[in-house]
């Protein structure tokens, strides 16, 4: 989903706090491109929310109050009347466009004729799984990986919430992605892989990426490994590769899951090694995020022998990159999983 162009880049001030017991502060509030960013006067990112998941707190009523979930403490207030028609109409654009269940199931419904009408083509089970894929709505993605997150909490415990940490981990999103496509991130406590791609744009981490290293670059390298792992094959297709013909063809037809399929794939993600990724690939990453690979690289071998083209072409090893997160924000995160 994409903020409607007549309002790209659309700025206004608000009063924001991150919880409850906070006091407010006042902020830039940007419209991006799927996102509503929060930021200092110097520019610095406070807070990231995804434009679908918006909740209008007080409807009708001047100044608009906003929050990034219908259960968060995080609050934001605009004065603003543009800025409030703009996100109230972008609201009202993507009420319309998320698909109902009767539409899922129609789409999904049309989708499956389709696919029996050309069923010489898309015979292969690999090929009918990835028009299975092209099919889904992002809000059927994005409700994916949030049930495999609850499975993956029932197995290995619940993501970490430590104070500032939720914060920090928006900033670490944005200055590792930018802000067009950031994923959320969640850190677990060391019970799961290193990291973890989920469908609807997630990336779960374990904490010891954090606890266990004195540097935010090397969280950062192993994000940006995710990221060029998940590029190279989508997560929802991985799940529904693994899952069957039985799951897909559910999910095709009635747009629905079962618990026991999200479990197994959830108990299948927490047990596997992470696939290797193309040094050039994840080193271009690296050049785009202006983030040296030199952290990351002996983090993983700490002789620096497998991951010599990682160190000699480092692109940042001339100096100069800019700062990950500073020094509070990185304490908040190596603390995440401490309260």
């Amino acid at each position: 989903m994409t903020a409607l162009n007549e309002y790209r880049r659309l700025e206004a001030l608000g009063l924001w706090r991150e919880q409850a017991q906070d006091q407010r502060r006042e902020v830039v509030v940007s419209l991006g491109e799927a996102t509503l960013v929060m930021s200092s006067a110097s520019g610095t990112a406070l807070g990231h929310w995804s434009l679908p998941a918006v909740e209008r707190l007080n409807p009708g009523k001047s100044p608009a109050l906003y929050a990034p979930a219908s259960d968060s403490d995080e609050e934001l207030e605009i004065a603003d009347a543009d800025m409030v028609d703009a996100i109230e109409r972008i609201r009202a654009a993507i009420a319309k466009s998320r698909p109902r269940p009767g539409r899922l199931r129609l789409a999904l419904g049309v989708g499956f004729t389709v696919a029996a009408m050309t069923l010489g083509v898309f015979w292969l089970p690999g090929a009918l799984t990835r028009q299975t894929v092209s099919l889904l709505p992002e809000a059927k993605r994005v409700e994916i990986g949030e049930q495999l997150l609850v499975q993956m909490t029932n197995i290995a415990g619940r993501p970490c919430t430590g104070r500032g940490g939720r914060t920090a981990l928006l900033r670490l999103s944005v200055r590792t992605f930018g802000t067009e496509n950031a994923p959320q991130l969640v850190i677990f406590p060391a019970t799961i892989p290193d990291t973890l791609s989920l469908p609807g744009n997630i990336i779960a981490a374990s904490a010891a990426l954090a606890e266990d290293f004195e540097t935010p670059e090397v969280l950062a390298g192993y994000l940006l490994a995710e990221a060029t792992r998940r590029a190279t094959r989508d997560p929802l297709e991985t799940f529904l590769s693994e899952a069957g013909l039985g799951v897909t063809f559910r999910l095709l037809t009635t747009g629905e899951i079962t618990e026991e399929a999200i479990h197994a794939h959830a108990a299948r993600l927490l047990s596997r090694d992470a696939v290797p990724v193309d040094t050039g690939a994840l080193l271009a990453r690296f050049e785009a995020a202006e983030i040296s690979s030199q952290p990351y690289a002996f983090a993983r071998d700490v002789s620096g022998e497998s991951v010599l083209g990682l160190i000699e072409a480092d692109p940042m090893r001339g100096g100069g990159a800019p700062v990950v997160l500073n020094d509070a924000d990185w304490v908040s995160l190596q603390e995440i999983c401490a309260s």
